[in-house]
């Protein structure tokens, strides 16, 4: 069986943003209206409890209220074609709703919540509303299945792999401005081709491979994407 050329796709919140998901990092994104230290930090969880599960629970609202854009059903399309693995900085899951069967969630999964003690324990979440006081069968509290700022990314080194092994690199909707993420565009082989489909001005300075960029919304850009790569390709 002939081998399908590898593809590796890293996203970040412009992706979800076309679906109608808040931001974190726009003008008027969510920490226009909440302190990162409030909700988003070991510190947080420990100190104000129902104020973090509160922020997550609004954010699993909304969710589930969203639907995938088109630019994920092209990016789900492209599997027909190419082994395509898709790392996401998304704590969302429009990527698999989509169709995307290989998806690395960077800084986990807004639909799961996880054992404080044991972080191996990870459960999927009926609806969108944890209750504060739910615990694992450990007997710990359970906490939403996020890397807080301050945390290790435990999917970094697999994601590293991934671009590492690519034919080509896809990158849609990051500003490339939140590390260890932003440091994977270093991690492609010499030579292998970089996709970047952005509107705004994306951090494109550690990248050292041929570039094309494409300056449209993730959406637009990504349907124009598809057919480049399959020129490239």
């Amino acid at each position: 069986m002939e081998r399908k050329p590898k593809i590796a796709v890293f996203t970040g919140a412009g992706v979800s943003a076309e679906s109608g998901l808040s931001t974190f990092r726009d003008s008027d994104g969510l920490w226009a209206h909440y302190r990162i230290e409030d909700v988003c930090t070991p510190e947080a969880l420990a100190r104000n409890r129902p104020t973090v599960i509160e922020f997550y629970n609004l954010r699993r609202r909304e969710l589930l209220s969203a639907r995938p854009n088109a630019g994920h059903s092209a990016l789900a399309g492209m599997e027909e074609d190419f082994h395509l693995d898709i790392v996401t900085q998304n704590i969302d899951d429009l990527h698999e709703r989509a169709g995307s069967s290989r998806v690395v969630h960077l800084h986990g999964e807004l639909r799961k919540l996880q054992s404080t003690i044991d972080r191996n324990w990870i459960v999927p979440i009926e609806g969108w509303e944890q209750n504060p006081e739910e615990r694992a069968p450990d007997g710990s509290l359970l906490r939403p299945f996020v890397v807080f700022f301050g945390e290790s990314v435990p999917m970094f080194d697999r994601a590293c792999e991934i671009v590492s092994r690519a034919d080509l690199l896809i990158v849609a909707g990051t500003s490339l401005a939140v590390y260890p993420a932003a440091s994977l565009v270093s991690y492609v082989k010499v030579g292998i081709p970089v996709v970047v489909i952005d509107p705004g001005d994306p951090d494109i300075s550690l990248v050292r491979n041929p570039i094309t960029l494409i300056r449209k919304p993730f959406a637009e850009g990504m349907a124009r994407a598809a057919r480049l790569v399959r020129e490239i390709l």
